[in-house]
């Protein structure tokens, strides 16, 4: 979505603050009252917690530093030939890092709880003040101890991402209670209203509570959002007189209603000296952020739209990202990998891996390894069970699988069975994070735009592992694999991993 905030403007002849409508009044639009006062209490104060937070870890970490690398000792450094206290230099540190935080934006409303765009602001602020203040220091001949410097980064950095994080999980938790949320209005068609609201609805951490809907039709009072009425509070004439009346902190365009750019126009300028932004949700689907870049052309907001890229640098990095980290983790975990294979072959005679024939990148097979988690002659009783499968499309899933072992249920339910793939990694048949690897017979079936899921290497984890895994229908699934396929990046492969760590703590869809 894209936010308009409607600008308030002044009229300085009078010597005071007033709002501005249009010289011509817009014919679609009826600008309405100036509610007075914010209405976003709840972010006022949110964000004040994030001030209090933010200052204190700054504090804390630059006290912290101070202490590791000095000691309680007051300790002075050279400033061109006159000596400075340290504490001095510390709270100047302080302080540059705090008015960074803030210039950089980093608890701009709209942003807060969007957990990656959020941190990156944090993190960027944080790298900026101090590669700033280390030229300032060294321009100014500052003698100031490398490791105290280099100390109070990291600390202080990765102190203010955790605490983002831990009232980002705080203001979700809230927000599923209809808590913190922006109050706001859907305009436009009613399919398009429907889905924009349906949309907003599912995702709790949506930061929108959708109070009601303008339509362009007088004969319809509600509009039907998963399985709910939203009422029409307004037509698409008195928009801003229902914003007033209700509250609201924002009103979505979804979709291009009729009356198109013109219509978007005059509702901001009806909009202008409000408390309300304007928020344009856009027609784009599952195109994640960083593939989206604003380029106005004399006033004509352009969206240019990144074509997904399937060879190059960032795809090598990924491999370097797979062998290291795979190769990691197959020495640290080679001893519990031995037990768990001594494990299954007591418990079920038989080999204790099991390989299967699986689809690789642009249709290409390997043999994938697991844990055997089933009876040895687990493939040729499938067909004996296919009228009792669960799963959804061309997947077979069964929660009460009769050719599971007792402990392949184990190593299923807490993904075990899955770590001899680090193999399949190390040697890049897969990587660390993908779509789920297919059988033959699934790709056999798969709808033309479905062999996307095959333009990168499937994973270990991935989208479809940390949304749900088996409870996903089967369209959910696609629509998240191929999501993966053209969005993914390096950052958020590494969410990916710590999303998987969640999950196998508290396991879902693991059948």
């Amino acid at each position: 979505m894209t936010v308009i905030r409607p600008r308030a403007l002044t009229d300085r002849r009078h010597g005071g603050r007033r709002s501005f409508r249009s010289p011509q009044p817009a014919p679609e639009i009826t600008a309405a009252a100036i509610v007075g006062g914010p209405r976003r209490s709840w972010a006022q104060s949110y964000l004040l917690r994030l001030r209090i937070t933010d200052t204190l870890i700054v504090l804390g970490a630059i006290a912290t530093a101070f202490v590791i690398r000095f000691g309680p000792d007051d300790v002075a450094t050279n400033v061109s030939g006159f000596p400075v206290p340290y504490l001095t230099i510390s709270v100047l540190i302080a302080a540059a890092w705090s008015i960074a935080l803030s210039a950089g934006h980093t608890r701009d409303a709209r942003i807060c709880g969007m957990g990656l765009t959020e941190y990156r602001r944090v993190a960027g602020a944080s790298a900026l003040t101090f590669g700033v203040l280390a030229i300032v220091f060294l321009v100014g001949k500052v003698d100031v101890a490398r490791g105290y410097f280099i100390l109070a980064l990291p600390i202080g950095m990765v102190a203010l991402i955790t605490s983002r994080w831990m009232w980002r999980r705080w203001l979700f938790a809230q927000r599923r209670f209809d808590h913190y949320l922006s109050r706001a209005i859907v305009v436009g068609d009613p399919d398009d209203v429907g889905y924009v609201a349906g949309q907003i609805r599912a995702k709790s951490g949506a930061a929108y509570h959708v109070v009601g809907v303008a339509v362009d039709d007088p004969e319809r009072d509600s509009v039907t959002v998963l399985g709910e009425q939203l009422p029409v509070v307004a037509g698409m004439g008195n928009i801003t007189e229902a914003a007033s009346r209700l509250n609201v902190d924002t009103v979505i365009v979804a979709g291009q209603p009729r009356g198109g750019s013109r219509f978007i126009r005059n509702l901001g300028w009806a909009l202008e000296g409000t408390a309300t932004d304007l928020v344009l949700a856009s027609r784009l689907t599952d195109v994640a952020g960083p593939r989206i870049h604003f380029r106005p052309v004399e006033g004509l907001p352009l969206i240019h739209v990144e074509i997904p890229q399937f060879e190059g640098g960032k795809h090598v990095l990924k491999r370097m990202l797979d062998v290291v980290l795979a190769g990691l983790a197959l020495v640290v975990l080679a001893i519990p990998m031995l037990l768990i294979g001594l494990a299954i072959r007591i418990d079920d005679p038989g080999p204790a891996l099991f390989r299967q024939e699986r689809v690789g990148r642009n249709g290409s097979t390997f043999k994938m390894l697991k844990f055997r988690s089933m009876v040895t002659d687990a493939e040729a009783r499938l067909a004996a069970l296919r009228d009792q499968n669960q799963g959804s499309g061309l997947l077979f899933k069964m929660k009460d699988d009769p050719r599971i072992t007792r402990l392949g249920k184990v190593l299923r339910k807490l993904s075990l069975d899955e770590l001899p793939q680090l193999w399949n990694v190390f040697v890049g048949n897969m990587s660390l994070v993908g779509p789920r690897p297919p059988l033959r017979r699934e790709v056999d079936g798969y709808e033309t735009h479905v062999h996307r899921r095959l333009y990168i290497k499937p994973g270990l984890t991935g989208m479809w592992q940390v949304n749900g895994r088996s409870d996903l229908s089967w369209e959910e699934s696609v629509r998240l694999d191929l999501y993966y396929v053209e969005n993914w990046s390096l950052t958020g492969d590494l969410v990916i991993l710590w999303r998987t760590v969640r999950v196998l703590l508290h396991p879902t869809g693991a059948y």
